[in-house]
């Protein structure tokens, strides 16, 4: 008898720490962005270690500003990749729109003083240039039915080969309309000193969290993303939901470039080289699924706050550039391995 009541007790042991791992499961499943959470309190917490100057109003603003264009890159890199796509062009269209609009109004050099256009021309076809580089990446995956992948891969080094060709050398600051500087311009909330720049991001992230939470149009990303098959007998007109989330992606991708021109003073087709790969680690430390159909536009402003982080702790604590490299290349797999982990709990 106590032999039995000793196996169900083992039983019952087991059977509640596999309860336990499923709570886990579905709760990191409906709120995709508590791990990243979790993570970017840990971190803040063990680099006020190292540093007592981390956790200073001044040093968290330096890294608001630094995330900001990663940020807003990341934004419409998420709209992408909750349909099980990715956009490696997305950098590069960023800094194609930004030398639009910074050429456009300098004008072209001639006999005499170069004339640009108006600024109310200018900055619209900068976004124009963003949007129609998002409806390629769109038509090419919807209508010619090629991977987003090598899709991206390919229009990348085209955006690039367009923008060293059509837009030779930098545009200086004294060259540019004011306007195109505006989000370059600084604050003061409380303690903290941030550029507008930033506030501009925390905006985007709020309209776009808006549109994904409360339309239709949000709901069918997310049931493409999640199956296209399904969404697809569910009445979903799938290929009008890629086409306009690359859209959308794309507008998103040049009002970064307008961020970029204010943080950095200057439009160079130089700038941003990286940009893919920030907003694509963003992205995915933020908890949205590689695969499509599940995470959230907040989790990615979280996982980029969480790359500023690691590197503005990890310099601040005299860490080597390689071993920061070597930091946010873990976190990466970690965030991948919970991502795994989460989808097999699931079958």
């Amino acid at each position: 008898m106590s032999q039995d009541t000793a196996t169900h007790d083992a039983a019952a042991e087991f059977h509640d720490r596999a309860s336990l791992s499923q709570k886990a499961q579905a709760l990191l499943h409906k709120y995709p962005w508590l791990s990243s959470t979790m993570v970017l309190v840990v971190a803040s917490i063990i680099f006020s270690f190292f540093n007592e100057n981390f956790l200073t109003p001044s040093n968290f603003s330096l890294i608001l500003q630094q995330v900001a264009i990663v940020g807003a890159v990341a934004a419409g890199q998420t709209l992408i990749i909750l349909t099980a796509g990715i956009d490696l062009s997305c950098g590069a269209i960023a800094v194609f729109s930004s030398m639009t609009m910074a050429k456009l109004v300098q004008g072209t050099p001639g006999e005499g003083e170069a004339v640009g256009i108006p600024i109310w021309l200018a900055f619209p076809a900068g976004l124009l240039v963003g949007m129609l580089g998002g409806a390629i990446n769109g038509f090419l995956v919807t209508k010619v039915k090629l991977p987003p992948f090598i899709v991206t891969l390919g229009t990348y080094n085209v955006f690039v080969a367009l923008t060293l060709t059509l837009t030779k050398g930098t545009v200086p600051s004294i060259e540019m309309d004011p306007f195109l500087l505006t989000l370059g311009n600084y604050v003061n909330l409380g303690p903290f000193r941030i550029t507008t720049g930033v506030l501009f991001m925390f905006a985007m992230y709020m309209v776009l969290a808006f549109v994904l939470r409360y339309t239709s149009w949000g709901r069918h990303v997310y049931a493409v993303g999640d199956d296209i098959d399904a969404a697809r007998l569910a009445g979903i007109s799938v290929n009008r939901v890629l086409m306009s989330v690359y859209m959308v992606a794309g507008l998103t991708f040049a009002l970064a470039a307008w961020i970029v021109i204010g943080r950095v003073t200057v439009a160079s087709p130089n700038t941003g080289n990286d940009l893919n790969l920030d907003a694509i680690t963003a992205v995915v430390i933020g908890g949205t699924s590689l695969f499509g159909g599940r995470g959230t536009i907040f989790g990615s402003l979280i996982g980029a706050i969480i790359v500023g982080v690691f590197r503005n702790g990890l310099t601040l604590a005299g860490v080597d550039l390689y071993y920061q490299l070597l930091a946010i290349g873990l976190l990466i797999i970690f965030a991948v391995s919970v991502d795994q982990w989460i989808r097999k709990a699931r079958k």
